[in-house]
């Protein structure tokens, strides 16, 4: 059995997007290739856009994903699918990114994830939400995740 049996998305031959609303049910998981281990999975998406609440005017953002895996990861083409899913939807940027990671946390129930937004400038002010969720439990995978994210955030 191969870690991509059940994805949908990954090789589909047709793609369908969703613009209108954010959808968790295109987001698709595989199993972590190295449980047990300390590692962090970081996802750069620079195109992330979604409208205003209030014009329907467009913001355009980029999201920074990372996680702490503990028995699945995400599959990036579902991630891009359900991200795209925002683009004609109404949200405040505060929303979006904490939408995401509950959306994330609900498929993958990491060990730790953020979510940064840095989205464009709009009225002279640039706005950049962050969201933290951590599993239950073990004090200690979440200081270790927290270096993690630490010695990750060097690196990049």
């Amino acid at each position: 059995m191969s870690d991509a049996d059940g994805l949908r998305a990954l090789g589909s031959a047709r793609t369908d997007y969703h613009l209108d609303r954010p959808d968790a049910g295109l987001l698709e998981a595989f199993p972590n290739p190295r449980p047990g281990a300390a590692w962090v999975v970081g996802l750069d998406c620079p195109e992330f856009t979604s409208l205003c609440p209030v014009t329907g005017q467009p913001d355009f953002g980029r999201l920074l994903i990372d996680y702490v895996p503990d028995g699945r990861c995400v599959e990036s083409k579902s991630l891009k699918l359900y991200l795209f899913s925002y683009r004609n939807h109404g949200a405040f940027h505060e929303a979006c990114v904490n939408g995401v990671a509950d959306d994330l946390v609900g498929l993958l129930a990491p060990v730790a994830l953020r979510v940064r937004g840095d989205f464009n400038p709009r009225g002279g002010i640039a706005i950049r939400p962050l969201a933290l969720r951590f599993a239950e439990g073990d004090p200690a995978r979440r200081r270790e995740a927290l270096e993690l994210f630490e010695h990750y955030d060097r690196w990049r």
